[in-house]
């Protein structure tokens, strides 16, 4: 999958602290994770205009983001079948078992920040694993290309365990 970085840049450009925060990012030691997450409607344009602050993804089995997303990690807003549109920081991360954790309890915490209704919470009832991303400093982007080709909703492109193989 490959991602302009460059151009990227030149998205973030007049915005100090994305400037700043995705060129130490981008070196090749840095410890800070990025993450392409796949948003369709309307949730792509609660995020992008600073409605909705907390995403969540809940699945059966242990996957991306579960376990691989940290604090203080860049997440590139994608468009379903579209480009990036917008970047955002996890500015706090929380992982759930939902074996120990009630989903209840998690809707209770988040649900007012997840902008999701009814349908949205019957859904997940028969989900195992709930990832919560407290999100901070988003900033809608133009248009950036990104060639992905498969259906996953999310891709670790480096998470903090593969920067520290470098």
């Amino acid at each position: 999958m490959q991602i302009a970085t460059e151009e990227l840049l030149e998205r973030v450009a007049g915005h100090a602290f994305w400037v700043s925060y995705l060129q130490r990012a981008m070196n090749p030691t840095s410890r800070v994770g990025i993450h392409l997450a796949i948003f369709s409607e309307p949730y792509l344009s609660l995020v992008l205009d600073g409605n909705k602050t907390v995403e969540s993804r809940f699945s059966r089995v242990r996957c991306a983001p579960y376990g691989e997303i940290e604090d203080g990690d860049i997440i590139l807003i994608k468009q379903v079948a579209g480009p990036i549109r917008g970047i955002t920081l996890a500015a706090r991360t929380w992982c759930y078992d939902l074996l120990r954790e009630p989903l209840a309890h998690i809707r209770s915490r988040f649900g007012t920040r997840v902008c999701a209704g009814e349908d949205f919470w019957s859904s997940q009832s028969d989900s195992l694993y709930a990832t919560l991303i407290e999100l901070s400093t988003t900033l809608s982007l133009g248009a950036v290309q990104c060639e992905k080709h498969d259906r996953r909703g999310w891709v670790a492109m480096r998470t903090r365990q593969l920067a520290l193989s470098f």
